[in-house]
């Protein structure tokens, strides 16, 4: 196992463990035992704990995001970006065998907890893209519902093909939803 000089390296193992057991089901007891950091490194590195680890993870992806898919989405070509989104949203999620965790912490007790980051994750996702389709063409409204329907598409591939065991699902669902893109694109 790699030695930890920074928070930063331990963010990522923690949204594993996040991803694959919840938040209320990921313990310290739990995270040590999979990461091999003991309690005092980990409260040295999130003195809030638990909760103080689950922020960071949700910044961590939320960092993610911004760089890799909102910021092109609100800048570049619109195109190129919506393309792009498609690609990079594949790849993220290791097509289809990798939860959102900001969507898994929205459907359990885990919501209350960070309303906030999620909702803000979710409404800069779909203003994002909304821009990107006013740009490509598409009046405000159909802006509006294409990217809600483009998010919810995405969210929605990755629980189907979770639950069905068949990564295709996903890659699928991508496929049609660019289909469907490319073809309300002027």
């Amino acid at each position: 196992m790699k030695t930890v000089y920074e928070r930063a390296d331990i963010v990522p193992l923690l949204a594993e463990i996040f991803r694959e057991l919840g938040y209320e089901g990921t313990s310290l007891s739990r995270i040590t035992e999979r990461t091999g950091i003991g309690k005092g490194s980990l409260y040295h590195f999130f003195p809030g704990g638990k909760q103080e680890m689950a922020g960071a993870v949700l910044a961590d992806v939320d960092g993610w995001f911004e760089h890799a898919i909102y910021q092109p989405l609100r800048k570049d070509d619109a195109s190129e970006a919506i393309a792009a989104m498609w690609t990079n949203v594949n790849d993220y999620f290791r097509s289809g065998r990798r939860i959102c965790l900001v969507g898994a912490f929205a459907l359990d007790e885990t919501r209350e907890r960070f309303s906030a980051e999620i909702g803000d994750y979710f409404i800069r996702w779909i203003d994002a893209l909304r821009s990107a389709l006013m740009r490509a063409g598409c009046s405000e409204g159909e802006a509006q519902t294409l990217a809600e329907e483009g998010v919810a598409g995405i969210q929605g591939a990755l629980v189907l093909s979770r639950a069905l065991d068949d990564r295709m699902v996903f890659t699928r669902s991508l496929d049609t939803l660019a289909k469907r893109f490319d073809s309300v694109m002027r």
